[in-house]
């Protein structure tokens, strides 16, 4: 019910919000975590939402106590190490979200979620993105009226919608998990200053079902700058 509560509430967000980029929710999440499906069903209702841009990046350090993650990258752990590094930690765990690059929450906490997404809302892109599809394929061109400092780094990020899996070992043995917003593929595309718009050519589209977002984030784990759906 919480988790519903959430998506009811993101729907009831300011009218002014509606002109800001989705804001990006990140889910540090693993299958051999007894603490994460109440996150991973909180990231699936938040993800319903068009304000909302969710991911889920399953990390493999939990893998050894029975169960490995069949989603885990290690890329996805030292991505979660160096968010901990930006805000002065060493600790990393699961479930952690990350809302627009800059705040934290531990575990599922639907209401602490949702305060922060609303305040992103209301704060102007520092930069803009647009999709133009051409003859040579997608194009994503961005622009900034003011230098951009540090500069923002361009991602493409590549997710499954949803995907059940079947744990038979570990601490979430015997139960069947729906999983949404799989992360399968984060690649840093470009870096952009600012100084002058910049105009990136996007590699083919994946095949159905996955689905790509392109994002702009300060260097060292800042916050997002702009983010934009392309599939």
């Amino acid at each position: 019910m919480r988790h519903t509560l959430a998506a009811c509430v993101l729907a009831l967000l300011p009218l002014s919000a509606v002109q800001a980029d989705p804001v990006v929710v990140e889910l540090f999440t693993s299958q051999g975590c007894s603490s994460c499906p109440p996150a991973d069903a909180l990231l699936g209702e938040l993800g319903r939402n068009e304000d909302v841009i969710a991911l889920a990046l399953h990390v493999d350090y939990w893998d050894y106590i029975g169960w490995p993650d069949t989603f885990a990258q290690p890329a996805f752990g030292k991505r979660q190490k160096g968010y901990a590094r930006a805000a002065g930690s060493t600790v990393v765990y699961t479930p952690h979200m990350v809302v627009g690059g800059t705040d934290h929450v531990a575990g599922a906490k639907p209401m602490q979620v949702m305060e922060q997404i609303a305040a992103h809302t209301e704060r102007a892109p520092a930069m803009r993105m647009t999709v133009a599809s051409g003859p040579n394929g997608i194009t994503i061109r961005a622009e900034a009226d003011n230098p951009i400092d540090p500069p923002a780094r361009i991602i493409l990020v590549t997710y499954t919608p949803s995907q059940t899996v079947d744990i038979t070992s570990g601490e979430n043995a015997g139960k069947s998990v729906t999983y949404t917003h799989v992360v399968t593929d984060w690649t840093a595309l470009e870096r952009f200053d600012g100084a002058r718009p910049l105009t990136v050519t996007l590699p083919p589209a994946p095949e159905p079902p996955a689905r790509r977002v392109v994002l702009a984030q300060g260097e060292n784990y800042g916050p997002y700058l702009a983010t934009l759906r392309i599939d």
